[in-house]
């Protein structure tokens, strides 16, 4: 029996998405890989840009150049937990 279903790593990642961006993606790949919104996101980017005097915006541009951008056949996260065989049954 094959699969059809593209692999992907086991683990979160850590990408700028294709689909739900603003600017450059850095917001939506912080809100998917924390599970909050994006907006949220976007909000505490804005208040600690004003509260460190722009100094804390400078993140922003060095994400984008840090962060991967996401293959375009990637799902979303959170990927669907592979189904394995049964543990064996505890005695």
């Amino acid at each position: 029996m094959t699969s059809t279903t593209a692999p992907h790593a086991p683990y979160k990642q850590l990408r700028r998405p294709n689909t739900d961006r603003m600017v450059a993606g850095v917001a939506s790949g912080l809100g998917r890989y924390f599970a909050v919104d994006p907006t949220l996101v976007r909000v505490i980017f804005a208040v600690s840009g004003l509260l460190t005097g722009g100094l804390a915006l400078l993140a922003y541009p060095i994400m984008w150049f840090l962060m991967p951008e996401e293959p375009a056949n990637a799902p979303a996260w959170p990927h669907p937990t592979p189904q394995g065989p049964p543990p064996p049954p505890s005695i």
